[in-house]
């Protein structure tokens, strides 16, 4: 079987010549998920592919083939949400795609500085990104290539279960248990004590969770409610010194490595260390993340 090459939606070997492929397409560009056709002349072969086209979280058409094969994730969540569904699809992941610890699969780098030349050497039907995680510079260079970029922005843990079920829908071709568990789990409200925080992110400088997050949408779901939820930024530098009243400081392990010895000191009320991947990723964590960062919070 030949290594596949991405171009334009459709395929080709890459011992072919570009001028020996004569491209005769009809695609869907009408609807949400509207399938087309292409037919690819490769010498005396003439091969015939589908094709949909669906719209990502920012509302852009991302066409893919009918069957998606190759992935590559540079969003360390959405690795892990594609590797607990259908690990076999991943092809490339950044160096941060830490979930699942075994996947073996070849590194991109990082969010903000991905391979460019390794992501198009790997020929993904698709690359999967984040508004918030990835520079737009280096997914329109993506696109420019001629590579399908599917962009997710959640910004509440019910637009994460939705964004990652039209993800998971359009790739694998439906919704994985785990992500049902994961509904099940959110779908109860919170009714018990509440509590001020604020959650610090980074440190020189003091930066802290502000307006429209996923992760302080998550807290309030489990009755911490952020003191910087109405900043004009989403991640505003802080003082710790010059805030507003609090009752703690919820100090997660990532971005920034917090920990006990290093974050707690600099305030003057209760510090709880948490764990960041499950108050900071949508996915497969969200199964287990309500529980589990209640307790790290001491919520009833």
């Amino acid at each position: 079987m030949p290594k596949i090459l991405v171009e334009k939606g459709f395929r080709r070997t890459p011992s072919m010549p570009e001028t020996d492929n004569k491209f005769l397409a009809t695609r869907g560009r009408f609807g949400p998920d509207l399938a087309g056709s292409a037919s690819v002349v490769l010498g005396n072969v003439l091969i015939e592919e589908e094709s949909k086209s669906m719209y990502d979280d920012l509302h852009n058409v991302v066409e893919l083939p009918r069957e998606v094969r190759r992935v590559v994730s540079i969003v360390p969540s959405l690795t892990e949400s594609i590797a607990a569904t259908d690990a076999g699809k991943i092809v490339g992941a950044t160096d941060w795609c830490t979930h699942p610890a075994d996947l073996d699969v070849t590194r991109v780098r990082g969010t903000k500085n991905p391979d460019l030349a390794t992501i198009r050497a790997l020929a993904p039907d698709v690359v999967l990104a984040n508004a918030e995680e990835n520079r737009a510079v280096d997914l329109d260079a993506l696109r420019a290539a001629g590579i399908a970029v599917w962009v997710t922005a959640p910004t509440t843990v019910p637009e994460s279960l939705d964004s990652l079920g039209r993800m998971l829908s359009a790739i694998v071709g439906a919704e994985p248990r785990w992500l049902h568990d994961a509904r099940e789990v959110w779908s109860t409200p919170y009714d018990g004590m509440r509590r001020r925080a604020v959650i610090p992110i980074w440190r020189r400088p003091w930066m802290a969770l502000g307006r429209d997050t996923f992760a302080g949408d998550l807290l309030t779901r489990i009755g911490i409610d952020n003191i910087l939820r109405e900043s004009s930024e989403r991640y505003p530098r802080i003082d710790p010194d010059a805030l507003p009243e609090y009752d703690i400081v919820v100090l997660p392990d990532e971005p920034y490595a917090f920990s006990p010895d290093d974050g707690p000191e600099a305030f003057g009320k209760p510090a709880k260390c948490v764990s960041g991947r499950h108050l900071t990723w949508y996915g497969p964590s969200l199964v287990e993340a309500r529980s589990l960062l209640s307790g790290q919070l001491g919520v009833p």
